[in-house]
């Protein structure tokens, strides 16, 4: 199935550049060891809020719209900025940035998922897409700060939250569910497998290395 024309308005996916913005910045804020300065910390933020709706784009070989609209490089400046200035009285306040981290996660999740589906991309394609879109701005984020990559390694199932979210979304449109339903319930998934990972310490095993095998002495 696919939703023709490109149905999540301009505001949505202002609103997910303006929480992505925020989160991104007031995590850059918090890693004072790194020493990051104030242009460090907005390029963050603008990494976060933009990187996800830029890599979705580049998948779906569409132009990318975090450069075309004005819109999305001012308030996920402006955003960011306001990341910064808030840190200090946020500082411990750890939970709120590990929350709007989900929340950004299923909005570009969802956001990504029906682009995807309203170029004509199956099922399948759209979720990809969506992970990708969930999980764009926090790798950019990991890469910029020298981290390792969250969805790479043993960790609070980020990438299958995002995919959890995504598939949802998808499902339910597919079934007819109007959009905006499909694409609350969705971000709701997200996050909430998230969050419950991390309350739960979820994670998949760790992969380790197999130990080859040594005869016993004496053996012929």
């Amino acid at each position: 199935m696919s939703i023709t024309p490109f149905q999540v308005a301009l505001w949505i996916e202002l609103v997910a550049a303006g929480l992505g913005g925020l989160q991104g910045a007031l995590f850059a804020a918090g890693e004072r060891h790194r020493r990051i300065d104030v242009l460090g910390v907005i390029v963050i933020g603008l990494a976060v809020a933009l990187g996800g709706s830029l890599l979705r784009d580049i998948v779906l070989n569409q132009p990318p719209v975090v450069i075309w609209m004005n819109w999305y490089l001012l308030v996920a400046g402006a955003s960011a900025i306001l990341g910064m200035v808030l840190q200090p009285v946020l500082a411990r306040a750890d939970w709120l940035i590990t929350v709007l981290d989900a929340v950004v996660m299923g909005l570009f999740g969802a956001i990504g998922a029906s682009k995807a589906l309203s170029l004509g991309a199956g099922a399948t394609g759209a979720l990809v897409v969506g992970v990708i879109a969930a999980i764009g701005g926090g790798m950019l984020r990991d890469v910029l700060l020298n981290r390792p990559i969250s969805f790479l390694h043993v960790g609070a199932l980020y990438a299958v939250a995002a995919g959890a979210g995504a598939g949802t979304f998808i499902l339910l449109a597919e079934l007819g569910t109007p959009i905006p339903v499909a694409g609350l319930v969705g971000v709701v998934v997200t996050t909430t497998v998230r969050l419950a990972a991390i309350r739960f310490g979820w994670t998949f095993p760790e992969q380790r290395a197999l130990t080859p095998r040594h005869p016993k002495r004496g053996a012929v």
